[in-house]
């Protein structure tokens, strides 16, 4: 494994760390969402209504809808000039997984990103998936701002989870998965982790939510909210499905020197019956407010204060992810920060 000298000054930040920006791609897919595009736009203005004068926002958009996405913010009063809008094709709203990972070299104050692969969750040959495949030459073509790194191996920016100190979070169900990286073991997983992104240590949780697309990714599962004091879901009611699952990976973080806080768990199913992996966790991190998914669940409010708890220079928002979950993620999944320098 070879790569420049320079990695070494760079490690991937903690969430809470200044922004300079936040990524998005404005929502178009109707058949991700089962028709509920139109409810979702109005998600998005929520969103970034919350997030001005907070950080600003950059918004990839296909050419053909600026125009629309442009008529829908400004109905909703949102204010187009804290949007930096990047015309390009893409499949997809998850841009956490195939967009960059933002870097940062403190002791220079210079920012770097890593262009890792993306295949479209490790389902290629499924026809749901395969269109999403062209989302990994998005960032091949549009170029942040700060130094790039390509990086040789499918990892998506929600399997990972940093404290910006060198401790990092993912599972094994995602990493370890033979549909991402079937040449590599755990060992060799561990070193580009490390070489890439400035990793000194990794914890690894056992799996992800029932129903999750993903396989398993780490950002439905817990949140750092400082160097050492983590947000854990936790499931109370030993019949639900993630009942042993939370179980698992909060003893697994138990054995570590971190202060946990339970997170509760929604209870969301879709139209069809089935178990929406839906989580309070899948929260976004800004400047000056926290974006919390909210299902209309009886835990939304107990979930609201404790991650409020968390933040007490922050304003807690609650985002209605309903709509959003059809699609397989939320708030933290649509989102990705580019770090202040």
């Amino acid at each position: 494994m070879k790569i420049s000298n320079e990695m070494d000054k760079f490690i991937l930040g903690a969430e809470w760390e200044i922004h300079e920006a936040v990524w998005l791609a404005w929502p178009y897919d109707k058949t991700t969402f089962h028709n509920r595009v139109e409810k979702l736009e109005k998600v998005y203005c929520q969103i970034i209504k919350a997030l001005k004068g907070s950080e600003r926002v950059h918004l990839l958009v296909l050419p053909e809808m600026k125009i629309h996405a442009e008529e829908i913010l400004n109905k909703n009063e949102v204010d187009l000039r804290q949007i930096t809008f990047h015309l390009i094709d893409y499949a997809d709203v998850w841009i956490r997984d195939y967009g960059p990972i933002f870097l940062v070299n403190r002791k220079e104050k210079k920012l770097g990103w890593v262009k890792a692969q993306y295949n479209a969750y490790g389902k290629k040959e499924d026809s749901y998936y395969e269109p999403l495949l062209k989302d990994n030459e998005v960032f091949e073509t549009l170029t942040p701002e700060g130094k790039k790194f390509n990086l040789d191996i499918v990892l998506e920016g929600g399997s990972i989870e940093s404290n910006g100190e060198g401790i990092l979070l993912t599972t094994e169900q995602c990493l370890l998965n033979s549909n991402r990286n079937p040449h590599l073991n755990k060992n060799k997983i561990e070193e580009y982790l490390k070489n890439y992104l400035g990793v000194k240590k990794i914890i690894w949780l056992k799996q992800g939510l029932v129903n999750d697309h993903t396989d398993g990714h780490v950002d439905d599962l817990v949140k750092f909210v400082s160097p050492n004091k983590i947000l854990c879901c936790y499931e109370d009611d030993p019949k639900d499905e993630n009942y042993e699952i939370l179980k698992n990976n909060f003893e697994i973080l138990a054995r570590e020197p971190l202060e946990m806080i339970k997170l509760p768990m929604p209870h969301m199913y879709y139209d069809n019956g089935t178990k929406a992996p839906a989580s309070y966790a899948n929260l976004y991190i800004s400047n000056t407010v926290v974006l919390v998914p909210i299902y209309y669940d009886q835990n939304d409010e107990k979930a609201l204060e404790i991650i409020q708890s968390c933040f007490p220079n922050r304003k807690v928002i609650g985002i209605g992810c309903r709509d959003l979950i059809y699609g397989g993620g939320a708030i933290h999944c649509i989102t990705q920060q580019q770090p202040a320098i």
